[in-house]
């Protein structure tokens, strides 16, 4: 059909064709659409994506002993006044408040007996120098009695021994005076001696024979002083022995006394330490949060909670706490963004380097176990690469928290497709995760955007 030919068609179906054809607008529309679409599909595809892991908490001191701390009684008693009001900032050793026993006079029926058992200690101790005294006397004094006592068991073994030598002699003499009788007696039958000469023999025998006598005498006498002396020597030496032994015993008596003193003088002065011990101080530098008791009215027991201290944490950290079926994705140095109660901010989970008026955080300790409903605790430290948290004054302890744990980086469609299909996020190796973190140079330009907020 030529031109000719279509000019010659009717004008109904030139109407009919005309409006079967589609609008330069709508054409423009679907063209749009279309590349509009397959830009998505790009976009999807290139456009990268921060996986995280949302946990809520608060600000906490790291170490637990900077943590809020309960202040309790030392003794049982009443509070006698407060020197602090809550919200006061007090140091170490300052002045909280003064107790008084339920007894008044309890100090002083302690102290008259922690007196009445120092003065009995002084006197176990005098009777512990007697007894030393004592024992050291007569242990010196033992072997000069004994060496004594030898010497004069010697001296009586001399005098027995000169005894029976002098017996020896007189039985000697005696035997020489009865040769002399006979030989004289002999001659004076034949008339060759005269009887002077015999009775002279006669009485020397006489003589010998008393002599006899008396040395046996002696021997005896000498003997039996020995068996004396020798029996005194060893009732000197068991008297002596017994002496020292009785003050040995009386040393050890008076040591065990002693003890006994000193420990009840020891538990005297715990009671007393314990009761002198009315004035409750601060533990630690930090503010009073909250007063428990009222002074003077209110009896309090040991031990029971009167005031509440929270102290001034040097090292601060935030306590996250995430679900359990995230935990397994969250390791030590992994990086956090905070986001800090009070602090406005713009936080994009999945785009963290556009984020602003968050700080940057690291995990330093995860919980092994949960607080019994499923959750658990993730303790964060600031991140030394990142812009410092607030002051002290400004973030205190108990501030809320938000909390983004950041894990490894996909595509913004492997995002979706996952969370289409229900998979779980992406678990890296901790190098590989910390690797990726650390490199990533998103940070610093969220430092330079927050430092400019």
């Amino acid at each position: 059909m030529n031109v000719h030919e279509s000019s010659a068609l009717p004008e109904p179906v030139l109407n009919s064709i005309e409006l079967a054809r589609s609008k330069p607008v709508t054409q423009r529309i679907a063209r749009s659409l279309i590349k509009l679409f397959v830009l998505m599909l790009l976009l999807l595809t290139m456009t990268p994506w921060q996986q995280n892991v949302r946990g809520v908490g608060r600000v906490v001191a790291y170490t637990p002993y900077e943590r809020q701390q309960v202040i309790g009684a030392p003794i049982e008693g009443r509070i006698s006044e407060w020197r602090v009001i809550e919200g006061s900032t007090v140091k170490k050793g300052d002045i909280l408040a003064k107790m008084l026993d339920n007894d008044p006079q309890l100090l002083q029926r302690l102290e008259n007996e922690r007196m009445t058992i120092v003065a009995r200690l002084d006197a176990i101790n005098q009777r512990m120098q007697t007894a030393e005294n004592q024992l050291r006397m007569a242990e010196q004094a033992r072997p000069q009695a004994l060496s004594a006592a030898r010497n004069r068991v010697d001296m009586a073994r001399e005098r027995s021994k000169a005894a029976t030598q002098a017996l020896l002699a007189a039985q000697a003499a005696k035997k020489t005076a009865q040769l002399n009788l006979n030989r004289q007696s002999t001659l004076f039958e034949k008339g060759l001696t005269s009887k002077r000469n015999l009775e002279l023999a006669e009485l020397e025998m006489a003589q010998r024979a008393t002599e006899i006598g008396r040395n046996q005498a002696s021997t005896e006498a000498a003997k039996s002083e020995i068996d004396a002396i020798s029996a005194d020597a060893n009732k000197l030496a068991n008297d002596t022995q017994a002496l020292i032994e009785k003050s040995r015993a009386d040393l050890n008596k008076a040591s065990e006394e002693l003890n006994y003193a000193k420990a009840e003088l020891l538990k005297l002065e715990t009671k007393l330490a314990r009761q002198n011990n009315q004035t409750i101080v601060a533990p630690r530098d930090g503010t009073v949060l909250r007063l428990l008791a009222n002074p003077d009215a209110e009896l309090v027991k040991a031990g029971q909670a009167l005031a509440i201290l929270v102290p001034d944490s040097g090292e601060r950290a935030v306590e996250l706490w995430l679900d359990g079926n995230d935990l397994p994705l969250v390791v030590n140095k992994t990086h956090v963004r905070l986001q800090f109660e009070g602090y406005p901010a713009v936080q994009f989970g999945g785009w963290p380097e556009i984020s602003v008026g968050s700080f940057g955080g690291q995990v330093s300790l995860i919980d092994s176990t949960d607080d019994g409903k499923g959750h658990f605790r993730v303790l964060v430290k600031p991140d030394p690469d990142d812009i410092p948290w607030p002051e002290p004054r400004f973030l205190r302890q108990g501030v809320r928290v938000n909390g983004w744990v950041l894990l490894g980086r996909v595509t913004l469609g492997y995002e979706l497709w996952r969370v289409f299909n229900g998979f779980p996020q992406l678990v890296l190796p901790e190098p590989e995760l910390t690797n990726t973190q650390k490199t990533d140079n998103s940070y610093q330009q969220e430092n330079k955007r927050n430092e400019e907020f």
